[in-house]
């Protein structure tokens, strides 16, 4: 892979995006001039211009001003806040196109470039772009950004951000503004917009699709792509490009399926290094590279397969918060940190709760080895305002993660947020099944999961929400797949709107969760252990009829981590293990004698 560029000390200074990686750019995280907009008097007020005398303070970007690593650590309610910084274009970018990158912006968001409006954009969880370069001057410029968020508004896709001012039960504190990195770069007028890598393992291929933007059929342009493992090229070629969307199907032939060869997986997380270099007279003009892991995900007579082979898969309940960043992780050691976390207590991944995490989250997945479950955030009512803004944000999300070989499901909807009567409203019935149709018209490669815990359709993955602690029950419970998909955990049906079991995959999404206070945080969980020895015992109990089963062909334990007021997970908030890591290893296997 390419090596990032040198950085002076910034906030998450680390390349954003490293499965689309250039050499070139610039960060903008840092220090940012920063206000409230109460009286939503901005826009009139004309704060976007570069001398606005309106920024009274500074803010640490990428953190919502709601978290202590941004320097303010506001939890009340401001909707609508305005980001201020200048910059300046190095020299060498001369005569190159500038495109400024956001990663996340919760919610709305508008950006203005010395005066000049560049781009807008709706959607908390998903990147946008502008090409500035028709707003730049010489020297110093001035970006200003104004995000409006809706605190009260439960038809908004949330997630755990609570409508209320302060945290409680299961919702936590909200995130406004910039909360993913900032960040510049310049291209050639033609240059690489995305790419799309489908592997094929059972033909020994990667199909990839590429596109192109600034194409004109007059060019005179060759694309050409290496590939290499381990540092040795393993496939070359190149081709004249002919349309702004390329089409290639390139043969690996360097492994069988004999062992393990070269597939990806938890155990082998093998992957795959991707140059693209668009050619100009035997000009290199654009650079871009990446990486793809060879692995398959499939539903063979009812078995959840990976690479072709029965998988069992023990996942952990990830909601992705910190004590200092809210949603934002201190650094990408800590994203880091946290995959080896669930690797070492015996997971082989995680069902990614309410959020679409940062890009170098799922790098680590990538490159140290556990599967994803990529859930969206939710709203909490339904409306047709919603449905608007949902579908347009998730089928961002897939876009930007299709290309993550740790991606193995994808889960729209999850405990009937967002469609709170879809056991008996048509609409919102045929919402989910929108959402599964459209979820699988642009990914063919992953199962789906209708709804998440209980209240299916059409689904690939028949995944229930149980909270039992007694494991007789549980014992009984999932003897059989007809006494699983008859239970009513939380007295919610698995099925609804005449839908029944076809024979899918049956997976305990959620269970556990139980609270164990090992560190000064208050809080509560679905059931309670005494002290440490309680709570092993407790956790050997709901875990081993995951594994008893016959039926049971994956599981997810509630949870990583304690989050705010909630004391449930196997780690503190700061990461603190509640119990010796290799213990909780050895129940989350089923290794215990």
């Amino acid at each position: 892979m390419l090596t990032e560029a040198a950085h002076t000390q910034v906030p998450r200074p680390e390349y954003p995006r490293p499965e689309f990686l250039r050499k070139e750019w610039l960060s903008l995280n840092g220090e940012w001039d920063f206000s409230f907009d109460d009286e939503g008097v901005g826009e009139e007020e004309a704060w976007y211009l570069a001398d606005a005398p309106a920024f009274a303070r500074t803010i640490q970007v990428p953190f919502a001003f709601q978290s202590k690593l941004s320097g303010i650590e506001d939890p009340s309610f401001h909707d609508v806040v305005w980001y201020r910084r200048t910059f300046e274009i190095p020299e060498d970018w001369d005569g190159k196109r500038i495109v400024l990158h956001f990663g996340a912006v919760d919610y709305l968001a508008k950006v203005w470039v010395n005066g000049q409006l560049v781009a807008t954009h709706e959607g908390g969880h998903t990147p946008f772009q502008a090409d500035i370069t028709a707003s730049l001057i010489q020297g110093s410029n001035t970006i200003v950004l104004r995000a409006e968020d809706f605190s009260r508004d439960v038809t908004l896709p949330r997630g755990k951000q609570y409508w209320l001012e302060q945290s409680a039960a299961i919702f936590y504190t909200r995130t406004t503004g910039i909360w993913q990195s900032v960040w510049i770069e310049p291209l050639t007028a033609v240059h690489l917009t995305k790419t799309m890598m489908t592997p094929d393992i059972d033909r020994n291929e990667i199909r990839l699709r590429m596109f192109l933007q600034g194409f004109k059929a007059a060019d005179d342009l060759k694309l050409s792509i290496t590939i290499s493992y381990g540092g040795e090229v393993v496939a070359e070629d190149q081709y004249r490009v002919g349309a702004a969307e390329q089409l290639r199907t390139i043969g690996l032939g360097d492994f069988t399926d004999h062992g393990l060869g070269r597939l990806w997986s938890p155990e082998h997380p093998n992957l795959y290094d991707i140059q693209f270099r668009l050619v100009r007279n035997e000009e290199i003009i654009d650079e871009v590279a990446g990486y793809f892991g060879m692995r398959k995900v499939s539903i063979e007579d009812g078995r959840l397969c990976l690479n072709n082979r029965p998988y069992f898969q023990r996942l952990v309940l990830d909601q992705g918060y910190f004590p200092g960043g809210i949603l934002t992780a201190p650094s990408d050691e800590a994203l880091k940190r946290d995959v080896e976390l669930a690797k070492e207590m015996g997971f082989n991944g995680v069902r990614k709760h309410q959020k679409t995490e940062d890009p170098r989250f799922l790098y680590w997945c990538d490159k140290l080895g556990l599967l994803v479950w990529s859930e969206a955030a939710n709203a909490y009512e339904y409306s047709e305002a919603y449905v608007r803004r949902f579908t347009a944000e998730w089928q961002e999300i897939i876009e930007r993660d299709y290309n993550h070989p740790s991606i193995v499901a994808w889960v729209p909807l999850n405990e009937s947020w967002g469609v709170p009567n879809v056991q008996i409203d048509i609409q919102q019935q045929q919402h989910g099944l929108a959402m599964y149709h459209l979820t699988k018209s642009l990914d063919a490669m992953r199962p789906v999961v209708y709804n998440d815990g209980w209240e299916h359709m059409t689904t690939d993955l028949v995944t229930i929400h149980d909270y039992e602690s007694r494991q007789e029950v549980l014992e009984e419970r999932y003897a059989t797949a007809e006494s699983a998909v008859n239970a009513m955990p939380a007295n919610r049906k698995i099925f609804v709107g005449g839908a029944s079991y076809q024979g899918q995959p049956i997976l305990v999404s959620e269970f556990g969760g139980i609270a164990f206070k090992k560190s000064d945080w208050e809080g509560w969980g679905y059931s309670g252990a005494e002290n440490e020895a309680d709570f092993l015992i407790k956790l050997k109990a709901v875990v081993d009829p995951m594994f008893t089963s016959p039926v049971i062909q994956g599981y997810c334990y509630t949870q990583l981590t304690d989050v705010e007021q909630e004391i449930n997970g196997l780690l503190t908030y700061d990461r603190k293990p509640k119990a010796p890591l290799a213990t909780i290893r050895n129940i989350m296997m089923h290794l215990h004698n």
